[in-house]
């Protein structure tokens, strides 16, 4: 069936959600809870690579393949109106794997993606021991995915906190912002006022995409609410494996 012209797409959809007020973006790990969760009341879904992994009985640390998240991801985004975000690790590859993964998740129904710049044995974002990919490979990935893309939103993620500090982080973030990425996720932050001096490093260098937190309950990151990550300028906030 063709879409409707006058009826926005789910990236367009989840493109203006980032750019108006802060929403909370619940995890799903199947159709089930992403109904769920359009049915209380939430407006984007999250595809979690833990959700899906622990559902799994694995542990977090890139064991779901492209074809096995491709079908998750599928289920899910087609279960439910709302625009639906996958967790998409590393990219599964080098750039022309990423370049495959953006075009089987646009073909899913996925509004959006995201990666990383962890090397290849990935671990979840708040467990010790992560190792990164060079700047300018990460780059590379990027500059894949936006070649790539139709219409759909690119996240880029950054890990470099845990690994080498918050302005490492915060260099990252301006290059990934440059190369194309639609929208930036910095893992991992310590405190209230390191996700506020990212949030303002980014609009001193020029940086304009919305900016999305992980409030995951286990982790390195303090808990803090929605109207606190408002206010601190993030415009989405992750809670992965919360229902």
């Amino acid at each position: 069936m063709m879409r409707n012209h006058s009826t926005p797409s789910k990236a367009q959809r989840l493109r203006e959600l980032l750019a108006g007020r802060t929403v909370a973006i619940p995890g799903a790990c199947n159709s089930l809870t992403a109904m769920q969760i359009e049915r209380a009341g939430f407006e984007i879904v999250y595809v979690s690579g833990a959700a899906i992994s622990a559902a799994r009985g694995l542990p977090d640390i890139g064991l779901i393949s492209l074809t096995d998240m491709t079908r998750e991801a599928s289920a899910i985004a087609r279960s439910v109106a709302l625009p639906t975000i996958v967790d998409a690790d590393t990219g599964y590859g080098p750039p022309s794997v990423v370049r495959e993964a953006v075009q089987e998740f646009e073909r899913a129904g996925l509004a959006g993606m995201q990666i990383e710049d962890q090397e290849e044995a990935k671990k979840c974002g708040h467990l010790s021991g992560k190792r990164l990919i060079p700047t300018a490979d990460m780059v590379a990935k990027i500059t894949a995915a936006v070649e790539a893309k139709c219409d759909f939103v690119l996240v880029a993620r950054t890990d470099a906190r845990a690994v080498d500090g918050l302005q490492a982080a915060i260099q990252r973030g301006v290059a990934y912002a440059n190369a194309g990425a639609d929208a930036l996720f910095p893992e991992a932050l310590l405190s209230a006022d390191e996700f506020h001096t990212f949030a303002l490093e980014m609009k001193r260098a020029g940086v304009h995409v919305p900016l999305i937190a992980n409030m995951t309950e286990f982790g390195k990151t303090p808990y803090l609410s929605v109207d606190e990550f408002d206010a601190l300028g993030y415009r989405g906030v992750l809670f992965p494996v919360s229902t």
